[in-house]
């Protein structure tokens, strides 16, 4: 059930934004392109997929943008030593194009349509590369609902920076206030209320920490925000 946290409110949204990966799709399902490699493949992308992120946060902070694809690369590499085991680049190229076509979750495709249909504009705001958001979109079948995609590559800066936040706010027209960001992530539900947006958390089997402001909204579907759209 959504969370009725008095601070969200519906009447201040005309645009939603969503996060992509681990929002959108299931970055677990990237532990298949591990199958034939490791004796536990679920743990080993858990892991790819934590180093990843760690490195997009430090890039961030000492201003050494790389790709989310190049981020994913060397958190794939590390993950994989942590196994014993140190492939080319060739061969860390061909597992982390898995990216490129992972799981999306179920109520992706009808969310974006509902909110497409009530005017909401639904748009992706990611650090994801523009080639790996193009292959999210089809994969996740809302290539005719979705509005606007927003890359970090394009100002070369990752979340949770301000700007980046900022950036999309202009691409989807309208004021950061006038947004509600949707994520399954706690670092980005930060950037987003720094930077003046309404931040909902999507639970996709997380836990919230202690640490920092809470979101204005937590629920456990996409559909939970339609809803209180009047989607």
């Amino acid at each position: 059930m959504a969370d009725s946290d008095p601070d969200f409110d519906p009447s201040r949204v005309d645009v939603v934004t969503f996060d992509s990966y681990g929002t959108l799709v299931d970055t677990d399902s990237a532990a298949r392109a591990l199958a034939d490699l490791v004796d536990d493949p679920a743990a080993t992308a858990r892991r790819w997929r934590r180093n990843a992120l760690l490195y997009s946060v430090v890039a961030g902070y000492v201003d050494a943008y790389g790709t989310y694809a190049d981020l994913h690369r060397d958190g794939l590499r590390d993950a994989l030593r942590a196994e014993g085991i140190d492939l080319d680049e060739g061969r860390l190229r061909e597992i982390n194009a898995a990216y490129r076509d992972l799981d999306p979750f179920a109520d992706v495709a009808r969310g974006f349509e509902r909110l497409a249909d009530a005017g909401y504009h639904p748009s992706i705001l990611s650090n994801g590369n523009p080639e790996w958001l193009d292959a999210l979109v089809e994969s996740a079948g809302i290539e005719e609902s979705v509005a606007t995609v927003v890359s970090a590559d394009k100002i070369r800066t990752l979340k949770p920076d301000r700007a980046l936040y900022v950036h999309a706010a202009d691409r989807v027209g309208a004021p950061p206030e006038r947004i509600a960001h949707v994520t399954a992530h706690w670092l980005d539900v930060q950037g987003a209320v720094h930077a003046g947006m309404q931040g909902v958390w999507l639970d996709r089997g997380g836990q919230w920490p202690s640490f920092g402001p809470r979101p204005a909204l937590s629920i456990e579907s996409i559909g939970e925000v339609c809803a209180l759209l009047g989607a």
